[in-house]
């Protein structure tokens, strides 16, 4: 496994936002770990957050686009948002598919829509591989996600 060559970002702090976070729980553990990577990242930029669970992988997009139109339309529209979930892969064709789809459709998403995101959903070949990926004390991918989203944020507001 390849470990991140780049330096550190400094801390964003970003108080008075509000991110989502969409987490899929297929692999409840996994999932755990992501979040909880993700949360000590919001709280440490004093970000406030809201979370919501979708079934899968592949139904996170369809979620993000409910919950964003919702916020709107209540005039509580988030800063940004933070996908978390994972997909393993098994013996058959369904993993390019999930984790391919779940992807670009994020992606239209963020970029259509300028969305401020940051995607936490592993793609791995085996659990280990997740749970390295997944804990906050090792390569800390929900956190990653967490950072990004805020980087994202902060470059939306003109601040690079």
């Amino acid at each position: 496994m390849a470990e991140p060559s780049r330096a550190p970002e400094a801390r964003i702090s970003a108080p008075g936002t509000h991110f989502l976070i969409v987490e899929a729980r297929f692999y409840d553990a996994i999932g755990a770990l992501l979040l909880e990577g993700a949360t000590k990242t919001f709280r440490e930029a004093e970000a406030r957050w809201t979370l919501a669970r979708a079934p899968g992988a592949l139904e996170i997009p369809a979620a993000v686009a409910i919950l964003l139109d919702a916020a709107e339309k209540a005039g509580a529209p988030y800063d940004g948002v933070v996908t978390l979930g994972c997909v393993v892969r098994g013996a058959t064709y369904h993993f390019e598919i999930v984790a391919g789809e779940s992807a670009r459709a994020l992606m239209d998403l963020s970029v259509a829509r300028k969305i401020a995101l940051g995607n936490g959903i592993l793609t791995t070949e085996n659990e280990e591989q997740a749970f390295a990926r997944a804990d906050p004390q090792r390569l800390d991918k929900g956190g990653d996600a967490a950072r990004a989203a805020l980087a994202m944020w902060r470059l939306k507001q003109g601040s690079c």
